[in-house]
């Protein structure tokens, strides 16, 4: 079992693009097309030859925006053709390309969690640190199999007309339920709730690792009657647009579209929020080579980290770009100085060790 709250995410935006009309079915396949182009070509060799870098990720929103910030500017500088294949390099793809000696990909939209266990397995190259910058990332993101390029947050969201004058600041308010009376709102996965737990519970940001699983989950315990566990982004929104929870844990970029469409009603904070990476990894004997780990420093420019933002809704990974944020995005910009100073920093390398063992017991937990 692996853990991918960010392409589970970028799923579902782009299931809801669909059903709303502002994203059509052509778009979701705009990768799929050039996937296939690909695959005739055949295998490594003729990928080399024709010098193109083949990103893989989940189609959609991500396609279009990937292309427009990373691919053509890259392009622009090298005269090397970026093709995305929208198709989605989910773990098992990924492993079944390295084991067959047929890898078509170049660069992976993939996840910290997936990322651990194939780099684990020796199926991806580790992240060539001499070409890709570290000096361009958050703390944290330059993981040995996978580069953090873009962010996002776990935050505490809340309704306005529903928490009074004084709103919910922390996670010990979270869990207030005499001083905030009401439902809340946790995801049904473990990741960012047992930090969240914790944080209630008087754990300093700084210090939530490695996680004392115990103790988080007898801090879970105390509001578990109050609270509707939701399974999916779209969940964690309607969940506080009908009312259901008057405050819940929910994806940044929901919270941006709640703000959004309620005029800010539905808001939140970003205290004590926990910073996620988004990444790019690279499988083993990748046809363009090293040319993938260039591709992958290139996205770290902070204009092209901007463009991201402003597109997808991701932060900047680049703490540079963080700082030339235009006024009207640094409110939702998850890696802003502002908001960085009030969060964490998910351990990816904690959840790689430890997911599969704890999880049954969160499930256990908040079944019982």
């Amino acid at each position: 079992m692996t853990w991918n709250p960010f392409h589970r995410e970028m799923n579902d935006l782009i299931a809801e693009g669909i059903a709303s009309g502002r994203l059509s079915r052509r778009d979701v396949l705009v990768g799929l097309g050039a996937a296939s182009a690909a695959l005739a070509m055949g295998a490594g060799a003729s990928f080399a030859q024709a010098k193109e870098i083949v990103l893989a990720n989940y189609g959609g929103d991500a396609a279009k925006s990937m292309d427009e910030s990373f691919g053509k500017p890259y392009t622009a500088d090298t005269g090397i053709p970026v093709v995305i294949d929208g198709s989605g390099p989910s773990l098992g793809k990924i492993r079944a390309m390295v084991q067959s000696g047929n890898v078509t990909w170049d660069v992976c939209d993939s996840s910290p969690g997936d990322s651990y266990i194939l780099g684990r397995a020796g199926e991806l190259e580790e992240i060539d640190y001499s070409i890709v910058d570290k000096n361009n990332m958050l703390p944290g993101f330059d993981m040995p199999y996978c580069a953090g390029i873009s962010a996002y947050s776990f935050v505490l969201a809340y309704d306005k007309a529903a928490v009074g004058d004084t709103p919910p600041a922390s996670w010990a308010d979270f869990w207030d339920v005499k001083k905030y009376p009401g439902k809340r709102g946790l995801w049904h996965d473990m990741t960012g709730v047992l930090e969240a737990a914790l944080m209630a519970d008087g754990v300093s940001r700084d210090a939530l690792y490695p996680l004392d699983v115990d103790r988080a989950f007898k801090k879970i315990e105390e509001i578990k009657e109050h609270t509707i566990f939701w399974s999916s982004g779209s969940n964690s929104q309607q969940l506080l647009r009908d009312g259901e929870v008057v405050m819940a844990q929910i994806w940044s970029t929901r919270a941006r579209i709640l703000s959004d469409e309620t005029q800010d009603r539905l808001s939140w904070t970003w205290n004590d929020g926990l910073l996620l990476a988004g990444v790019f990894s690279v499988p083993k004997g990748n046809p363009a080579g090293k040319e993938a780990m260039k591709f992958i420093n290139s996205v770290l420019t902070p204009e092209r980290q901007i463009a991201f933002l402003r597109t997808l809704g991701s932060g900047p990974s680049n703490p540079a770009a963080a700082k030339i944020v235009p006024a009207d995005l640094e409110r939702v910009n998850p890696t802003s100085e502002t908001a960085r100073a009030l969060q964490g920093i998910c351990n990816d390398g904690w959840y790689a060790d430890n997911y599969e063992k704890t999880f049954e017991r969160y499930l256990e937990l908040i079944a019982s």
